[in-house]
């Protein structure tokens, strides 16, 4: 027993001497979706931000593919010292539900670091699709269905979960076409080559105020101040249909605790960086707040989230491999 105890003393005197002198180097923060894309954004401006305390670089990673998925198992398998972190959206969430064989379970094999954003998204099409308000969008889709096509970034993304809480909202099915990233998207989507879409206002601010598509609604509680004239779909008479788009981040399984604590210290101090705030602002995207932003909280609210998804997703029955 007194041999145990001496290891046990040795071992916390390592772990509190790691933690106080972290970090060291720079950090690695996985992206699990390509470059450029609103997820990409969202962690580009809080890794900049965060880096501004920890007198370290946060150095941004893209790791795509599987819905997110392989990103995320990157960081599940990477070693437990906070040096490798994960930037995850709802997909973190909605994952449990669609992936048969998901080679982690996001409750157990991460430590949540706290909640970054909260994004809603918006509803969007080509710019000569017949529909002109949101109401006659929902009616011309139930009229005619899978003549309709709909695109998403892949199983598990943003737009794919917010096609299929649409779909099974109005109760009818359109084609559904999965591309290999947002970017693509938008790029056909403005060509007319796809009908409609729906994606974060992170990533259609832009091409919606340049008319480069139409915008019929927003699924937030109210409307985007960048998007004023973008009704909530509340109030086109689709309350049922609600989805806010929320990022969390997260640090592999067995990260000391001291070390897990000043990553959540330096997301705090970065939610309250008055450059994330104005640029977040710009995208329509609300930080965390200072309660939002805390291990408790992101744990919380991704349990609650797997409850959510899991019976929607199941009912529409739509899975990967």
């Amino acid at each position: 027993m007194k041999l145990l105890s001496i290891i046990a003393a040795l071992t916390l005197s390592v772990t509190s001497a790691f933690a106080a002198d972290y970090p060291e180097r720079n950090i690695f923060m996985v992206v699990p979706y390509a470059t450029g894309g609103p997820t990409d954004t969202i962690a580009r401006l809080t890794a900049a931000a965060m880096s501004k305390s920890l007198g370290k670089q946060i150095v941004v990673e893209n790791v795509a593919g599987a819905g997110g998925t392989i990103g995320a198992r990157r960081v599940a398998d990477a070693d437990p010292d906070g040096y490798t972190i994960l930037v995850h959206h709802i997909g973190m969430a909605t994952a449990p539900a669609l992936y048969r064989q998901l080679p982690y379970k996001p409750t157990e094999a991460f430590e949540p670091i706290g909640l970054v954003s909260d994004a809603a998204m918006t509803v969007i099409a080509r710019n000569e699709f017949p529909a002109e308000t949101f109401q006659e969008l929902v009616a011309y889709i139930k009229q005619n269905g899978t003549k309709v096509t709909y695109a998403h970034a892949g199983i598990g993304a943003a737009s794919h979960v917010c096609g299929t809480l649409f779909m099974a909202t109005i109760g009818t099915q359109m084609t559904t076409v999965p591309y290999k990233g947002n970017g693509p998207i938008m790029t056909d989507l403005i060509g007319g080559q796809i009908d409609m879409t729906c994606d974060q206002a992170t990533n259609t601010v832009g091409p919606i105020t340049q008319k480069q598509v139409k915008a019929y609604a927003i699924t937030g509680e109210e409307r985007a101040d960048t998007l004023p004239d973008v009704p909530t779909t509340t109030e086109a008479g689709l309350p049922e249909f609600k989805l806010g788009v929320w990022h969390g981040l997260y640090a592999p399984k067995g990260t000391p605790k001291e070390v897990v604590d000043k990553l959540t210290s330096a997301l705090q101090a970065a939610m309250d960086d008055a450059d994330l705030k104005e640029r977040f602002a710009q995208i329509a995207t609300m930080p965390a707040t200072k309660e939002q932003a805390t291990q408790e909280a992101l744990r919380t609210k991704l349990d609650t989230e797997i409850k959510r998804w899991d019976p929607i997703i199941k009912a529409a029955g739509q899975f990967a491999d």
